[in-house]
Parts: structure tokens; sequence; C-alpha cells
């Protein structure tokens, strides 16, 4: 068979296995890329190529930079690719030795004894931290008061001593928590890297119960996990924490300890005390196993707050523990912002004829108030908790309203930040009012075939705006519940 032709198309006999010679794909591969480039007219942004892996470390102990790159490949007429083409992540090697020269005074030490500034003389060089731009390798002349700038440092050199940023490309770089330099990456609440606090709860409380003798009386257990605690009070009473072994960490045995940091269930424990009075305590955690927070009561106890971060595997036990003890929890979801509708943009409009409004169509709600209303309805209930109504739709026969949970005060299944609750009817009893917070006793309806699980606000039901008068009389309802 002869070559072939521009243009020309080779069919294949019968029973040949339509496996191309490779002078046939060359040849196919060179129509397709012409096709490309010619016939569709190639638009948009190129590709990037994989990532390349990464280098060695700049140093050869310490901290240093590595780096890996990529290359944008782009057909004539197609626009450059849209991203960088390096990236620079940190990399830790054991500490240097004691006595060890610092990277930046290497780079300086590389110029001595050669001439610079135009003329013969010669100088000892040593960094000098003064200059504007601390990612250029400023040197200054050792017995003279002048420095001199050689251009960038090399990737990977402190941008100051004892600083945390690393020189890259000139500018000076800190390493998010993905470890890459620049990222901007942080951890969550939850300690995930770039999360959103949405594999964790976020658990407050006001502790106001008084003791009947001054002593050692039990606030709250801090749970194995729990992050970011934080346990504020303003008395002359003392904080005082127990590991799981029954020894105090501080203040303990009628003994008050000093104010520092100490060592509890794998983290630091910074522990305040001000002439106010007012002590503090304060933890990054996680905490590596139980503690047990308790307040030696010299005088009426004001108010202790507490609060902490603790996984959502982690809550279900927790709360058990807690209500086993006798102490109730309160619990707050992780906020989410909300984002404010923006007008469209545009020529102002006119201003519209205001509407004479008219009446509203639905009947006045009967009156559910009273502590026997109250107490009805939570102990008939599945859940109670207060929410934040973020919007309502209204139906033929029934109204939903999507709620941010923000506080549980009874829990018979779980619950997700953000919920849906039905009520019956167009004009349901009580209405709620968007943008507005509420305690709410709800009930939980399953359909007879599985198919609908609701959260239903009956007819007539308790919600109530909520403030801390509302939240004192619905605990209050929780402890008069039958068993």
């Amino acid at each position: 068979m002869g070559k072939l032709r521009p243009g020309q198309v080779e069919w294949l006999a019968p029973g040949h296995t339509g496996r191309p010679r490779p002078s046939q794909s060359l040849l196919l591969l060179l129509w397709t890329l012409l096709n490309c480039v010619l016939g569709s007219g190639a638009q948009g942004p190129g590709e990037w190529t994989p990532w390349g892996s990464w280098s060695r470390c700049s140093s050869s102990c310490g901290r240093g930079v590595s780096v890996r790159s990529r290359r944008c490949i782009r057909f004539p007429g197609e626009e450059s690719c849209s991203g960088i083409s390096h990236e620079y992540r940190l990399c830790q090697l054991p500490d240097c030795p004691p006595g060890a020269v610092p990277f930046r005074d290497i780079q300086c030490a590389l110029y001595n004894g050669r001439p610079v500034l135009g003329t013969q003389k010669t100088y000892q060089w040593i960094p000098f931290h003064g200059a504007p731009n601390q990612c250029d390798l400023n040197c200054l002349a050792e017995g003279h008061a002048f420095y001199h700038s050689f251009g960038r440092v090399l990737d990977g050199t402190p941008c100051s001593p004892g600083a945390h940023g690393l020189c890259v490309a000139g500018r000076c770089l800190s390493a998010g928590c993905d470890g890459v330099l620049g990222s901007g990456a942080l951890e969550d609440r939850c300690g995930r890297c770039g999360g959103a606090n949405d594999s964790c709860l976020f658990v407050q409380r006001v502790f106001r119960d008084a003791g009947a003798f001054a002593g050692y009386w039990n606030v709250t257990l801090i749970p194995e996990g729990a992050r970011h605690i934080r346990v504020a009070h303003r008395s002359r009473n003392h904080l005082a924490l127990m590991g799981v072994d029954g020894r105090y960490v501080l203040n303990g045995n009628w003994e008050v300890s000093p104010p520092g940091t100490y060592e509890a269930a794998g983290t630091r424990v910074v522990y305040a005390r001000a002439a106010a009075p007012e002590e503090t305590l304060r933890a990054t955690g996680p905490t590596s196993q139980d503690l047990l927070l308790q307040i030696l009561l010299q005088e009426p106890n004001p108010g202790i707050q507490f609060e902490f971060w603790l996984p959502r595997e982690r809550y279900g036990p927790f709360q058990l523990q807690t209500q086993a003890r006798g102490w109730p929890v309160r619990q707050r979801q992780p906020q989410l912002r909300e984002v404010e509708p923006r007008p469209l943009e545009g020529p102002t409009a006119p201003p519209a004829l205001i509407p004479t409004l008219a009446p509203d169509p639905c009947p006045p709600c009967p009156d559910t108030r009273g502590r026997a209303h109250r107490l009805l309805h939570y102990c008939g209930s599945d859940f109670v908790f207060q929410a934040r109504v973020l919007g309502r739709h209204r139906q033929a026969q029934e109204t939903r309203y999507e709620v941010r949970i923000q506080l549980i005060y009874k829990n018979r299944g779980p619950l997700r930040s953000q919920e849906y609750v039905w009520a019956p009817g167009h004009c349901p009893c009580p209405p709620l009012a968007p943008h507005q917070e509420y305690l709410l006793a709800i009930r939980r309806l399953l359909s007879p075939d599985g198919t609908q699980d609701r959260l239903l606000l009956p007819h007539a039901g308790y919600a109530r705006p909520w403030s801390p008068a509302e939240d004192s009389r619905i605990r209050l309802a929780a402890r008069r519940c039958p068993p």
C-alpha cells in the first residue's frame, strides 16, 4: 500500500484488526490538532498540566520551603491560564544544632572580601534588619554606618529573627494550616483546616446554682476532645479543675493556686485572676481526657460562664453524662453568616404609590399565656429549642418556616443546625415573624408509611419570643415534668 496523500483516507480491508499503523496514528493526531486550531477557532483559557512533584527542602535543618510547578498549555488564540504556576509549602526538618549560622548570615557572608559599590574596597557583611523590604538581602558593613542591598534573599529565608513568615520570590509569606505558604488557610473551631465549624458543636452555659454551704461544687464536665475552652466568673469564689485520676490541677484541697499556665489533659490551661475580682480559665485544646470543673464557694454564686467546642460524635455521650449527674446542658449551634440581599443595579425607579393596607384576613389567635400552657406543651413535646426564623413559605393548607437552631433544651432525636418547622393552616397560631428568635415546643410528625418525617408546631402551641425571663421559665418547666 502506498503512502497517503494529504486529505486521502485509507479504508481498511475486511478482517483487518482496525489498529492503525504508526504513520496512521501520527496523521490522525495532526488532523485533529489542525481541526481544533483552524476549524473550531480556539477560545477561552488554556489548561494547566498536573502539578509536578515537590522539590527538596531549601534548608538542611529547621524550617525551609519546597516548591512544585505546573505549565500552562494553550493553543494560538487562547487566553493564558488563570491561577499560579508555582506553589510553595513549608518543610520542617530537625532543629539546627546550637551555634549554627543563620541562613541570612550565610548569604551576607558570601560577599565578604568582594569589591562592591563601584570601588575596590571590601567589607565584612552582616544582616541588617532595619530596611523597608525584609525579603531583600540587606547587609550592614561591619564597622561602618551604611548597609547595601544585594537583591532578594533566597527562598526559605526567615523574614526576620523569630518570625514565622518565610521569604518566597521577594515576599514574606506565612504558611496556612495546610502548610502551603500564602494560602491563608485557617483551622476552624473544630480543628479542621479550612473547615466551616460544621463538624463540632458549641456548648455554652451559665452555671447559676447556689450551694447550700461553703466548699467544692461541681459545675460541668469538660469532655475529652474539647477545644477553645473558656471559663469566667466575677466573685471571691475560686475555680477548681480536677483530672480523671481525682487529682486537682489547680485550687484543690482548699489551697489557692497562683495565676499561670498549667498542663492538664494534653493541653495548656491559662489561669488568670484579677483584683476586680475576676477569674478566667482558657485552653486551646483539644483535651486528651475528661476534666471536671468545680467552684470553691465562699460566697453566693453570681454565675459561672463556660463554653467549649466539642466534636459532634462526642456530644451525645457528653449529654448523657451531664444528665446523669443532674447538670442540664445548654447547646448552641455554630453561627451562620447572614447575607443581606443587595438591591438590583440600574436606574432608580420612580417612587411608587403607597397602597392602602388591607385588613389582615387572619382571625386572632387564642390566648396561650400562662404557666399551665407552658408546662403542658413542654412535657408533651419531642423538641424544645431556641431558634431564629430565617424565612416563611405559605401554602394552601400549611405554613413552612425555615429556622436556625441556636439552643436546645429538650431533644428526643438528632437535629441539624437548620431545620424546617411546619404549622397547620395558612394562618398559623401562633404566627412566627421572620428574623425573630423564639422558644418553640415542637412535636415530631411521622407519616404511617414512613415517607414523611416533620417537625410540627401544633395549632395554639408554645411559641414565645426568646428572652432571659422565658429562658428561666422554660428551665423551671423542665424540672416539673412527670417522669
